[in-house]
């Protein structure tokens, strides 16, 4: 297994103990809106972080193959995260909008402190 996939596989365990928690955090805690809020908004993130890496692997391959590149999912990324606003503005009463803006942004900091944590141990 090489380095990077390594490093996904770290990521996505990562984000699978925060998707974890937060519905933990959904179940036991009278914060339901700000859980679900978080755990939307970590979903889409998630989901985002799958595509990113997929995409990069993809275009890694077609860079060494010398293939024509494709891009990398920039459009449908951004939609995602415009359909995770739009349900939690629709359905305000279940989730909160700041807290999906936080869930948004989870797997770039799991990716930081997977950076910090990894680049420390070299």
């Amino acid at each position: 297994m090489t380095n990077y996939h390594q490093l996904v596989s770290r990521q996505r365990k990562w984000m699978f103990y925060l998707l974890a928690i937060l519905v933990l955090g959904a179940g036991f805690t009278p914060y339901l809106s700000i859980f679900l809020g978080l755990l939307l908004g970590s979903l889409v993130s998630f989901y985002n972080l799958y595509l990113l890496q997929k995409k990069v692997d993809d275009f890694a391959a077609s860079v060494e193959t010398r293939q024509k590149t494709r891009g990398l999912g920039t459009v449908s990324r951004l939609a995602a995260v415009a359909l995770a606003i739009i349900v939690a503005l629709r359905f305000e009463e279940y989730f909160d909008v700041i807290a999906v803006l936080i869930g948004l942004m989870t797997s770039y900091i799991v990716i930081m402190i997977d950076f910090i944590f990894f680049q420390s141990k070299d």
